[in-house]
């Protein structure tokens, strides 16, 4: 009865928040001073999305520790490592505990490959070099961190491919609770969106798209037989500045994590530097 709700709500809602017609992105942005290699079957375990770059071109790199947070510009702001493109169903992400990070789909308790019970209707990813820390509770919420690079939701109307990397204004987050830990939800646009100049803050995005992020997220896991997520704020987006705040919070974390100041447990970060606790 849950996963026919879900289905049914969601699926009756793509008209409004897509669009009649999926645009298909030209112009991802490469990846900076790198290239993406794909191994393996789309698909199964042993898919894998790896990022080349570094001095020689050749290395392998990480997205999510190699990529910078934005492009030194003075705009304000920030790359997406895009995992997941709309429209689409395989939980793409990154793997913080593979050497490297690839891009691997995410695999159930039973060691199967997972996928949504429906298609997401919006492009989802990262900000790279940034950390949701565990160990730290949230001042207001009182809860931890998900361990995890800060998740964005790209409202734009483009189909972005698969570990592309993108320039994305932020509008606004949302404050999701998923099993008692925080796990923020940054919306963001494509600079290069037609609705870029329009969209400035969160207040600037139709209540009918805010409000379907919201119900997806909460509702998405239930053809599972899992509760439902929650949310902090009063279940209210917080603005533009509010956002940034939180992320810039969350690259602090991450430079805490690759200076050594921070225990890793069984993430991958690579080799940790006190040059990264230059500036905290």
């Amino acid at each position: 009865m849950v996963s026919l709700m879900f289905k049914n709500v969601f699926m009756s809602s793509v008209t409004l928040l897509l669009g009649v017609t999926l645009v298909f992105a030209t112009n991802d942005v490469e990846v900076i001073n790198s290239k993406i290699i794909k191994e393996g079957t789309f698909g199964s375990k042993s898919y894998r999305i790896n990022y080349k770059g570094g001095e020689d071109g050749e290395s392998i790199i990480s997205p999510w520790h190699d990529i910078p947070l934005k492009n030194d510009n003075g705009d304000g702001n920030y790359n997406m490592v895009v995992e997941i493109p709309k429209m689409t169903t395989a939980k793409m992400e990154i793997a913080t505990k593979e050497k490297n990070n690839p891009i691997a789909q995410d695999l159930t308790k039973k060691g199967t490959i997972r996928d949504y019970h429906g298609p997401i209707f919006w492009n989802y990813g990262c900000i790279p070099q940034t950390w949701e820390d565990p160990n730290v509770l949230h001042p207001q919420l009182n809860i931890i961190g998900d361990n995890d690079p800060i998740d964005l939701v790209e409202i734009g109307s483009a189909v972005l491919g698969m570990g592309s990397v993108k320039e994305v204004k932020v509008l606004g987050a949302l404050a999701m609770i998923d099993d008692g830990e925080l796990d923020w939800k940054v919306i963001v646009l494509a600079t290069d969106d037609p609705l870029a100049d329009q969209y400035n803050d969160i207040d600037d995005v139709p209540d009918v798209v805010k409000s379907g992020i919201r119900e997806w997220f909460r509702w998405y896991k239930t053809p599972d037989n899992k509760a439902l997520n929650r949310f902090g704020f009063d279940e209210k987006y917080i603005t533009r500045q509010e956002a940034i705040d939180v992320i810039e919070e969350t690259h602090v974390a991450w430079k805490k994590l690759k200076a050594g100041m921070t225990s890793p447990d069984k993430l991958w970060v690579g080799e940790t530097t006190d040059s990264f606790a230059s500036d905290l």
